[in-house]
This record gives C-alpha cells, structure tokens and sequence, in this order.
C-alpha cells in the first residue's frame, strides 16, 4: 500500500481529517467549482457528500459562481439552475439573475461551505461571490464555514489602489487593492471584521503554507480556474495583461495558447517594441518577440506581432505595472493607436472599474507615461499591509 505525504494540508483536507466536526448536526449548502478539490482531485462536493456517513450533517445544496459547480459554463455565461447529475442534490446559481443567496435559497440551510480557488487578484470574480455569501448569511442568521486554499500569487505581493466610491462592481467589489497579498480565508477574516454586519464566520485554515512559497512548493495539481487559466502560472500574468485586455485595443493572448502572457496586434513590429521594452529592464522581467494568430477573440485569424512576458524572477516582478509599461512604450512607437480613442464608452467603464478609480485611466491617457500614475497605483498598499497583517493566519 502506497501512503502519499503531502507537504501541504488543505481546508477541505483538514476538514475531513476533524470528521466534518464543525458541520454536524446542520443542513449544510457548498459553494464550490470544480477547482475545490483535494490532493488527490476528489472534488469537494463528492468529499462532503460521502462524508455524511461519518460527520452526522446533511448536504442538501450546491451554489454555482461563475463557470458553475462542475464547470459547465463558459466564461461570462449565466450559471442556470439544475440538479448535480452525481448526488442529485439542486444546485443554485449565483452567476446570473441572482449573485446573491436569497432568504428562499437559504431556507431550511445552518450553513454554507465555501471551497474555491482564486488566483489572488481582485477583479476574479470567485472572491466577489465570497463577499455575497457572507452579507447573505449576515442578514439571515447563517454560518459561513470558509475551506481555505493557498494564493496562486503568494502572500507578500500588494499592488494597486483600493477601488474608490461610484466603482465598486462585481469585479472591484471590496475596497482592497488589485492583487490584496492574502489567502481566501484570511480575505474573508479581513472583510468580516471590516463589515458593520458581520457574519458568523468560521475559517478552516490550511497547514504547511507560507507567504513566500510558490504554487509549485504546494504540491497541488492545477485544475482550471477558468476557461483562460488553464495553468498555475498563468495566475500570475493575469494581473500582468488583464486591466487592458478589458479595452480590445491588442490581443492579450486569451484566443491563442498563451492567454494574458503577450501583448500583441497586426500592427505591432515585434523586434521593435521588444527592444524597446528590454532596454528599460524592468526588474524580473524579459520581453520576447513574439508571431502568432489567433483561433479567436481580437484579430481572429489575423497574423500578429508583440511580446511574451517572461518572469525570471518573480519576487522582482511587479506584475500590474508590466501592461501600463508596454502600452507606454506602444503609443512611443505607435501615437497613432491611442488606445483610449479607439475604445466605447462601455469599454472605458470597464477599464475605470477594474481599476477602481478614473484617476488611472484620466491621468494616464494625459502622456501615457507610467511614471505618472504610479504613485497612486502605489498610495494605499502599504497601509493595507498593516491593515490586513493582523487577520494573517500564515507566515
């Protein structure tokens, strides 16, 4: 018999090794994806079903976020209502008319498990569904039981303003920065003792996590975060690319194989921005030429030029900064293509929101300079590390 030993314990690992004590006696519903899984990729709901026979509780829900329990909804598709073809237990959309539980969804329910993955950065919209879970089971007297997960991006990167008032959304919900430094259940602790309605709030912590350690230190398998993070690794170009990606204004890869690691368009002369780029040696960070088409999405089919982002080291690396920095060096090369007049009004709300603020969008569009607008992507990280430090459950 082979016994694996894993360096890393999970929420949901360490759940099942309490016997499902916290959950016992209680009507419990699960909000979770496929990416709540174990070492072994035994997905959480199949975990929690089974183990009704030994925890003395009843799973009787399943919430769908975005992309929907088992994964069956594409990007930005609504979640719809159904029955979970394995355990016959109903499952609720919470991506879609609804984003929050309702006094009916959460009749007859003590408590919500929540066991997801997300990949550190605010604008991924997992942790947003977090937040209504939590007002939902403030306002109807619910428990929230939190299975905690490591951050794809550790726990020391903060970049990014907090989302000021009028540009709160489903993508900026929280005032926290663009890349908050914390695990989901540490968030959900900060969040909590913020609220002026807290919930009652339990976070099952994992064992073996450290600030600094990396995804592949983990241990774990990478199972899909969404359709375009098909990678561990490409948690971390996420922030590196998204921000614009929201304007269509390049190919931010999401259409080819290397979704949101290169900046790329028909128009681009890949040798030229390379260099350019190379020469202000952005520290951890290498720009290569880059030729490729993409299957779909911006210049579907069109042959394209740009670079790939490669992090040689990642804990130099600002990741947010990378996208503002090659749009700098873009309109350098290209004046032409000013990017923020080729877009809709829509597409610039977007852009505003996932920003959290106009301030990025109005002062960088002045001189696309980067140099003009990071001191305020900057201003409130700081101060959010000491804010957030105390409801550190890791070091």
């Amino acid at each position: 018999m082979t016994i694996l030993i894993f360096l890393l314990t999970l929420g949901i690992e360490m759940l099942e090794q309490q016997h499902f004590e916290p959950l016992q006696g209680k009507r419990v519903a699960l909000c979770t994806n496929p990416t709540g899984v174990d070492h072994q990729l035994r997905s959480t709901v199949d975990i929690l079903f089974e183990g009704q026979q030994v925890g003395d509780y009843k799973l009787v829900a399943l919430f769908g976020p975005e992309h929907g329990v088992r994964g069956n909804a594409h990007a930005g598709d609504a979640v719809s209502n159904e029955v979970d073809a394995k355990t016959g237990i109903p499952m609720m959309s919470l991506y879609g008319k609804t984003r929050k539980p309702s006094a009916e969804m959460l009749s007859g329910i003590d408590c919500v498990v929540y066991d997801i993955q997300d990949i550190g950065c605010r604008s991924f919209t997992y942790i947003s569904t977090m937040g209504n879970l939590m007002e939902a089971c403030a306002e109807y007297g619910k428990q929230l039981i939190v299975l905690d997960r490591p951050n794809p991006l550790g726990g020391e990167k903060i970049e990014g303003n907090l989302v000021e008032e009028g540009y709160f959304s489903f993508v900026s919900q929280f005032k926290i920065p663009y890349l908050y430094g914390q695990t989901c259940g540490e968030l959900a602790l900060y969040l909590n003792a913020q609220s002026d309605k807290p919930c009652q709030l339990i976070v099952i912590p994992m064992e073996g996590w450290r600030r600094d350690m990396t995804w592949e230190e983990t241990d774990l398998e990478w199972v899909v975060a969404s359709p375009h993070i098909p990678q561990a690794k490409t948690a971390l170009f996420y922030p590196a690319t998204g921000i614009f990606g929201e304007l269509g204004y390049v190919s931010i890869g999401v259409g080819y194989t290397l979704p949101f690691e290169l900046i790329g368009a028909p128009w681009i002369d890949a040798e030229a921005l390379a260099d350019k780029l190379n020469a202000r040696k952005v520290p951890g960070v290498v720009f290569r030429p880059i030729f490729f088409k993409p299957y779909y999405s911006n210049f579907n089919g069109e042959q394209c030029q740009g670079v790939q982002i490669h992090l040689l080291d990642y804990k130099q690396a600002h990741l947010s900064d990378l996208q503002f920095i090659i749009v700098e060096a873009l309109m350098e090369l290209y004046p032409e293509k000013n990017v923020f007049q080729q877009c809709n009004q829509k597409r610039l709300n977007m852009f505003d929101k996932v920003c959290g603020s106009p301030y990025i969008r109005e002062h960088f569009s002045q001189r696309y300079k980067w140099e003009d607008i990071r001191d305020y992507w900057y201003k409130d990280a700081e101060a959010y590390r000491k804010a957030s430090s105390p409801y550190y459950l890791y070091k």
